[in-house]
């Protein structure tokens, strides 16, 4: 079992940023549109850059289709 994480996701924003709000709550502004996934693709690259570990690592849990994500981070 990883890091469980709250993120507030904002696609379509102009620049792409994470933005810690508290322990294990997150903002996260990405430039791609909500189609297809999309958004939700680079919000896990952005993740996985941000804690530096692989994208393999970061797995969403909870909020396929909303704004508010949950996801699992395998910090070893």
């Amino acid at each position: 079992m990883g890091k469980l994480i709250k993120v507030k996701v904002f696609p379509g924003s102009k620049m792409g940023e994470v933005i810690k709000k508290a322990e294990n709550t997150f903002e996260e502004r990405v430039k791609a549109k909500p189609v297809r996934g999309e958004a939700t693709k680079e919000t896990v690259i952005a993740l996985a850059i941000y804690f530096n570990v692989p994208a393999s690592t970061v797995r969403l849990i909870k909020g396929f289709k909303q704004r508010n994500k949950i996801f699992e981070i395998a910090i070893h």
